[in-house]
């Protein structure tokens, strides 16, 4: 298998190199309108791709993409959860832009264009398989469907290759897509992996042949055998990602559609570890990012630029010829994938970088969030932290156990922390905590007002350097870059209306905790 797929990622890389030549500038492949394949991991960090020098990560046909056009090394979500982050990447806007939308499994409000209906209002034939935007409520926020477009999920796979595999045949629903597609359209399909989200088969990743002495371990994570077969597991589903990807490619070659197909490949937030997803970390928000195709320059070296999913908004925008979204905030990558501007030149434009948090799961009495915001340089990542009396990832567990009222509608409190997706590695750290004592202060314990963070000297985000005297100039410069820019952008956070993210509806199950804990309803205390 292994070997068939880096055929396959040969070939993809040699069919869009082809399709760069002058020869093909020259045909029929420029004068339509490319196709775009976006497909999107959910919850993989940076750098977990073979292409970034980790080799435990199988990714043959990511890197063919890399190769063939352009690789990111410093891409970051908006936000560190699933619908979050696919909310503001449709919309090219920032959470805190968002109102329902800005927190986890909440409303998405219909009065915020997206980019796919955008570019099917120009001509494109549009759908998705897999993960749209979700999870959350559309419906009742006046959309007749996903905001991502019409769903292909009709055809199941037959035999799973783990457990934790979903059971979606995503290349086969991108088949029936293709049938359905009118000949004289372009397409923009959304793959949406739901790999490699929890849970996973314990032991699948060491089962399938993968080296555990290969597994780099962040330092952030105890460095045991247990969490080192937590990230096999972790790897085997990015690599299935990768695979059927693959398969969608060679389908496009078989159809003759891939010369004229630009393909964009990254992941919502960061892996489900303890801080990592649901963290402004580097392991929250950084991901993997590749795109080539048609118009898109060929770059051996990684692109140091920072840029954001929501700069991918205006960016397909573009791609597709369709008009600009009006109050949109990320910026069009198009100048830098065509290399019309330097690298360089691109990072002087773009100095800055932000991202920010609100509530994820329900992890805290009365459904409270967990507000944080950030802005990272190419040197320096600052956290600010609003609410210092919050658990970071949520509540500890209570000492005596709250029944359990409504059936259905009710998780279980487990091991508490319910930010943090249960897994071997987060139960082996809460059960565990005196033994991994520094790890889990850093992981789960409340934190500072601010978090400063060298990332050329420290890109694990391990020491805090916010309190350190020769630091002071640097975090007060950030801060007030960062303050500026969320007043410029509105953000209630800055205006006094911050509390409003906790009156905001969850659609997701709901915990026993103390106070307001109705699924779908707004909270009184906080609505403004």
């Amino acid at each position: 298998m292994q070997k068939k797929m880096k055929n396959i990622g040969s070939f993809i890389l040699m069919s869009i190199l082809i399709a760069q030549s002058p020869l093909a500038v020259l045909g029929q492949v420029q004068k339509k309108l490319p196709n775009i394949l976006f497909a999107i991991a959910d919850d993989q960090s940076y750098p977990h791709a073979s292409v970034y020098g980790q080799a435990i990560y199988k990714t043959p046909v990511f890197d063919s993409i890399a190769k063939a056009g352009r690789l990111f090394k410093n891409a970051f979500a908006a936000a560190p959860q699933c619908s979050p982050s696919r909310a503001a990447l449709l919309t090219g806007r920032q959470i805190w832009q968002l109102e329902e939308a800005g927190t986890h499994a909440s409303l998405f409000p219909k009065k915020f264009p997206v980019f796919t209906d955008a570019i099917e209002s120009v001509g494109y034939f549009i759908g998705y398989t897999g993960k749209p935007w979700d999870p959350g409520n559309f419906k009742d926020a006046g959309w007749t469907r996903n905001p991502v477009g019409p769903a292909y999920n009709k055809q199941q796979l037959k035999k799973l290759l783990t457990k934790g595999i979903s059971k979606n045949d995503y290349v086969a629903n991108f088949n029936d897509f293709l049938n359905d597609k009118p000949n004289e359209k372009p397409f923009f399909f959304w793959f949406g992996s739901q790999e490699p989200h929890r849970v996973y088969e314990q032991g699948s990743g060491h089962a399938s042949g993968m080296n555990i002495d290969e597994v780099m371990v962040p330092p952030f994570l105890p460095n045991n055998q247990l969490v080192r077969n937590d990230l096999l597991d972790y790897a085997l589903e990015i690599q299935w990602f990768d695979q059927q990807l693959g398969k969608m490619l060679e389908m496009l070659k078989e159809r003759g559609e891939l010369e004229n197909t630009i393909v964009i490949i990254t992941a919502d937030n960061g892996m489900p570890f303890p801080y990592a997803k649901a963290n402004l970390q580097e392991f929250g928000t950084h991901v993997p990012l590749a795109i080539a195709g048609p118009t898109i320059k060929q770059s051996n070296p990684q692109i140091e630029s920072l840029v954001g999913l929501i700069d991918l908004a205006p960016t397909i925008l573009d791609m597709a010829g369709a008009p600009a979204i009006q109050g949109i905030t990320g910026t069009s990558l198009m100048p830098l994938l065509k290399g019309t501007i330097s690298d360089k030149k691109f990072s002087l434009v773009k100095q800055y970088l932000f991202t920010g948090r609100e509530r994820h799961s329900h992890a805290r009495p009365d459904n409270l969030g967990y507000p944080a915001r950030s802005i990272r340089t190419q040197e320096y990542l600052l956290i600010e932290n609003f609410k210092l009396e919050r658990w970071p990832l949520g509540d500890p567990a209570p000492k005596i156990k709250t029944e359990i009222v409504g059936k259905g509608d009710m998780k279980p409190i487990l091991e508490g922390y319910e930010d943090i997706d249960d897994s071997p590695t987060k139960s082996y750290m809460v059960q565990n905590k005196n033994l991994v004592e520094s790890l889990f202060q850093l992981s789960f314990e409340k934190r500072t007002a601010f978090e400063l963070y060298n990332i050329k000297e420290d890109p694990y985000c391990m020491h805090n350097i916010a309190g350190q005297a020769n630091a002071t100039k640097i975090l007060e410069k950030l801060k007030q870059t960062m303050h500026a820019k969320l007043l410029e952008q509105s953000d209630p956070r800055m205006t006094g209306r911050g509390n409003i993210f906790d009156s905001y509806p969850r659609f997701g199950l709901m915990r026993p905790f103390e106070g307001f804990k109705e699924r779908g309803k707004y909270n009184p205390a906080f609505k403004q």
